[in-house]
This record gives structure tokens, C-alpha cells and sequence, in this order.
């Protein structure tokens, strides 16, 4: 087979693959950049303290992350038999997701566009 063979590059990518407890959320109907004012806050902490954190935090993204740390942390202790306390928060990031147009009438026959913008968010952990 060649070098750069559809199969062979499979196959290199799931021979180093991130045995890091984590936990995805895609769809999410929060805009990345106000998912990322919670996640600048989490990133580094330990889990109880970004629980703590995302517990107080008013804003819509801190219930979505807070699951998702929760998620993350159980992956953690069920899949990889690591110690709940030691667990931090190594890598928290939010991409784009699909945006869903829609049009909002205005006056005089005009139209603006409205953008509901999706985001995907992970967290994954590791143990100190």
C-alpha cells in the first residue's frame, strides 16, 4: 500500500488514541463566545472547584457545562478507574457549530436577518 493509503492513515490515527476522560456536547444553542466566558473561568481548576464555580455562574452556559463536567467526571471514575479527587480540568474548548438563519419583518417591508448560533463544547480531564 502507499504511504498515504485511506486505510493505513485510519490506522495510524487510532493507534494514538486520547485515552483522556472527556465529554462532548454538540448542538448546543449557546454562541461560542458565550461559552467561552465560562470555560476562561474552569480551565486548570479542579473538578469540585469548577463545579463550585459553574454552580454561582448566572449566566445560560454554566448549566450545560456543568453537566458536562459531571459527565466528564463520572467517565473518568467509571472508564478509567481514576480517583475523583485528584481530577482537574486539563482542556475545556467551545467550536462552532450550524447557525439557524431566520428573518425578523421590520418596517417598511424590510428584513433582518437573525442568527441563532450552535456550539460544540468538550471538556477533558486528567488526574493530578
Amino acid at each position: 500500500m502507499a504511504k498515504g493509503h485511506r486505510s493505513q492513515i485510519k490506522r495510524e490515527r487510532n493507534a494514538v488514541k486520547d485515552t483522556r476522560p472527556s465529554a462532548k456536547l454538540s448542538y448546543a444553542r449557546v454562541s461560542v463566545q458565550k461559552a467561552c466566558f465560562v470555560l476562561d473561568a474552569i480551565r486548570g481548576k479542579s473538578v469540585e472547584e469548577a463545579l463550585a464555580i459553574v454552580m454561582y455562574n448566572p449566566r445560560y452556559a454554566s448549566s450545560l457545562i456543568e453537566k458536562l463536567i459531571k459527565s466528564a467526571a463520572a467517565n473518568a471514575e467509571n472508564n478509567n478507574g481514576m480517583d475523583p479527587s485528584k481530577l482537574y480540568i486539563e482542556e475545556c474548548y467551545a467550536n462552532k457549530g450550524p447557525t439557524m438563519k431566520r428573518i425578523k419583518p421590520r418596517a417598511q417591508g424590510r428584513a433582518y436577518r437573525i442568527e441563532k448560533r450552535m456550539s460544540h463544547i468538550t471538556v477533558i480531564l486528567n488526574e493530578r
